[in-house]
């Protein structure tokens, strides 16, 4: 699978844990992340991370555009709901065109963890 990984600064510390505990299911998957979270992915785990730009300079829009282009299958994007974040109509942008393509989409640390068991079991 071709899996987008995405987190907000308050959440990436979740996020990067989360793929550091489930590495041995992600490496055999293909993975993009924007900027700060992909690198710290490839840092803390040593798997290849295809690197779009920081979220808030476009890496959103460029996640976006992959899934609009059907080269995402599947997107790990922790948000963080209870802060407001200046580049929200890309998130909501985001968040639209999975819906659109029919991505499934995990959001939290519950709904990642129901989906990598599921899908990437």
């Amino acid at each position: 699978m071709r899996i987008g990984i995405i987190a907000h600064d308050t959440k990436k510390d979740v996020l990067v844990d989360f793929v550091v505990r489930h590495q041995n299911r992600f490496a055999h998957h293909s993975l993009w992340a924007t900027g700060h979270t992909g690198q710290r992915i490839q840092e803390e785990t040593g798997l290849k991370v295809n690197c779009l730009l920081p979220g808030p300079l476009g890496g959103d829009q460029e996640m976006g555009s992959l899934i609009a282009e059907g080269a995402i299958d599947l997107l790990f994007f922790f948000r963080d709901p209870l802060f407001a974040h200046p580049h929200e109509p890309d998130v909501s942008a985001l968040l639209r065109v999975s819906d659109v393509r029919g991505i499934p989409v995990a959001t939290n640390l519950a709904t990642g963890e129901g989906l990598v068991h599921l899908l990437l079991g």
